[in-house]
Formats: C-alpha cells, sequence, structure tokens
C-alpha cells in the first residue's frame, strides 16, 4: 500500500513489526484517520532537513475513541478498510 492512500476519514488497520536481537512481534491498530503529517525525530546525527530526520505521523481515532499518533517505518504494513 502507498502511504498516499492513507488520507483523512479512512478507515484503515496498521500492523507494526517489532524486532529485537532474538525475536520479534506483531502488534496491530485499527482506526480512522485523522492526520497525516511527516515530522522531525529527535535524531541529531540523521544529516536530514534541518540535521533531523523525518518520519511520517498518522493520527487516528480508534473504536473506542482513543486518539493514537503512529509513526510509520520499514517494518509497517498499512491496510485499508474503508475508504
Amino acid at each position: 500500500m502507498d502511504q498516499a492512500d492513507v488520507l483523512p476519514g479512512v478507515r484503515v488497520k496498521f500492523t507494526q513489526r517489532v524486532e529485537s536481537r532474538v525475536d520479534a512481534w506483531d502488534t496491530e491498530v485499527i482506526g480512522t484517520v485523522l492526520a497525516t503529517e511527516p515530522m522531525p525525530t529527535g535524531s541529531w546525527f540523521a544529516h536530514g532537513k534541518n540535521d533531523k530526520l523525518w518520519l511520517l505521523r498518522i493520527e487516528i481515532q480508534k473504536d473506542d475513541g482513543e486518539i493514537s499518533r503512529l509513526t510509520l517505518d520499514r517494518n509497517t504494513r498499512i491496510e485499508v478498510l474503508t475508504a
């Protein structure tokens, strides 16, 4: 899935893989996209724009009303549930 398809109002499922030295596990988050925005990290060594590493952040509202902000990385899978 292309990150450009993640627009406000779209219901999505994010699956993020967390890897450690000896193991890996997946976590899922389902909700409706409220906003998408590239934001800088606190990384001082990234040598990107303004010496920051910029990552796409997606704000979603879960079914129970909780608002979460997710950071997408190479281990994130996105599935559109409804457009």
